[in-house]
């Protein structure tokens, strides 16, 4: 048999692969999810519930017997559990008695502006992708409303919210719609509700690269405008919505993220600690320099109001990690999150199902595992709770 007889066409391979790929993931998905293949949010024990609303398991208990505020789900043993529907109803009741204003229903006042957060790195496996979703879900579980926009073309981040692109997006439906230079639609036409009280989305998919392709041509026309503002621009027509905005960036420095940087009020760098990691971002932070001084050149305000970098898949046992970690810290300071995200298999389990670890049962998991996970989670999340906190001055 000659060499030709045997060889194939690397393309219709790798189509061939992709189509048999997301054929299993649909099916997956169905399995899944029946009956009707879409995911919905897993009850909260009461306990649960009174962590996320911060009050005692005692004063939700005293409301449920009292007859205020939603009725709970009670199963066998008396236990009480609550949707996150549920929890955001107490949040709206117990506001209206609240000692301040803001300690149920954190978000926006009166003359505070929109926090739009850009979570990026140029080195995939940095979990950029898992940062942006809990903390996506987190900020809408403790009673801000969330925009979650899915700006890389791989859409892990819209895979993990029950959207699958091959199947889902076959006639657009991505942010590229809203931004692109003819017949760009309104922005909330691309919005989706989830499965999360206050959490909507923007899908991704592969057709976000449109913009990357498009961009030099309209420059070459000279209609491209000032394309780095594009994002900002169709974000301004759902302002008064939303709170926050997290944008989950592409792993590489081009037309999408530099809008996205030019739309974003706080960035933050996820970074896992280790040496080639490390000095592939020093590739990174100088060309992300470069282009930002290429944007404010053409009259772009690159003023932040924070920037962070957040260590992820940190091992606390690991001699090497704590090195670099040790040298980020004396490098940069406060600008390196107290909090790091540690490695955990919980989160990579949740995974397999495409879900974070706030869907999962903690009963899924060995209970240390899991609770040593999700404290690690939400304490990166709550800190930079904070920061949009102090960024509106409280």
């Amino acid at each position: 048999m000659s060499r030709a007889d045997t060889q194939e066409d690397l393309n219709a391979v790798i189509r061939q692969h992709s189509e048999l790929l997301a054929a299993q993931l649909h099916s997956q998905r169905e399995s899944l999810f029946p009956p009707d293949a879409s995911k919905s949010m897993r009850k909260f024990t009461s306990g649960e519930a009174a962590a996320l609303l911060g009050v005692n398991d005692s004063y939700l208990r005293k409301l449920h017997l009292d007859g205020k505020g939603p009725s709970p789900e009670v199963s066998s043993g008396n236990r009480r559990h609550y949707s996150a529907e549920d929890i955001q109803n107490l949040r709206v009741l117990l506001e209206k008695t609240a000692r301040k204003p803001g300690d149920y229903l954190p978000g926006r006042r009166a003359g505070d502006h929109l926090q739009i957060i850009g979570v990026m790195n140029f080195k995939g496996g940095s979990g950029k992708t898992t940062s942006a979703a809990h903390l996506a879900q987190r900020l809408a579980l403790t009673g801000y409303r969330v925009l979650a926009i899915d700006l890389d073309p791989q859409a892990s981040l819209t895979a993990l919210h029950g959207v699958q692109p091959e199947f889902d997006l076959l006639d657009g439906g991505t942010l590229y719609d809203a931004i692109r230079y003819e017949d760009p639609v309104p922005i909330s036409s691309v919005i989706r509700k989830t499965y999360i009280p206050n959490l909507d989305l923007i899908p991704g998919n592969l057709e976000l690269m449109e913009f990357e392709h498009e961009t030099p041509r309209a420059l070459a026309r000279g209609n491209a405008g000032l394309f780095f503002f594009r994002v900002k621009e169709v974000l301004a027509q759902v302002d008064e919505q939303y709170d926050v905005v997290v944008i989950d960036c592409p792993p590489q420095l081009g037309f999408l993220t530099m809008s996205a940087l030019s739309a974003a009020t706080g960035v933050l760098v996820t970074i896992h600690p280790e040496m080639l990691d490390v000095m592939s971002m020093s590739q990174f932070l100088r060309m992300t320099a470069d282009l930002m001084d290429v944007i404010a050149d053409s009259g772009a305000d690159m003023s932040h109001d924070w920037m962070r970098y957040l260590l992820t898949r940190y091992e606390p046992t690991d001699a090497p990690q704590n090195r670099i970690v040790a040298f980020l810290r004396t490098m940069y300071g406060d600008k390196v999150l107290n909090a790091p995200m540690l490695k955990s298999t919980a989160i990579s389990d949740a995974g397999l199902t495409k879900q974070t670890l706030y869907e999962v049962e903690r009963s899924a998991f060995t209970r240390t595992t899991y609770d040593r996970a999700i404290e690690s989670l939400n304490a990166v999340n709550d800190e930079i709770a904070q920061l949009i906190q102090k960024t509106w001055g409280r």
